[in-house]
């Protein structure tokens, strides 16, 4: 009976395994252009579009008439619960 390890090793793909092998060349330090290319947001803009997300579906329905929300209701409802499903 051959020798087994007592643990067993994850299995890798040849990708995880290069990304593995780098990071472990570089102890987990992360490039320059890693940090670079990602850039930070603008703190007013992520103000102003959470503002207009907070008030978006309530300024719709009261937009709306009851007919038009009661036709948005019915397609949603034949989208999830399909005559065809």
């Amino acid at each position: 009976m051959p020798d087994r390890s007592r643990t067993k090793k994850p299995k890798r793909d040849a990708n995880q395994l290069a990304r593995d092998i780098v990071d472990r060349a570089t102890k987990g330090r992360s490039s320059e252009a890693d940090s670079a290319a990602k850039p930070k947001k603008n703190p007013a803009a992520v103000a102003l579009g959470r503002r207009g997300g907070l008030k978006g579906g309530k300024a719709r329905a009261e937009a709306l008439s009851a007919d038009e929300r009661a036709e948005i209701a019915r397609r949603a409802a034949l989208s999830r619960w399909g005559r065809d499903s």
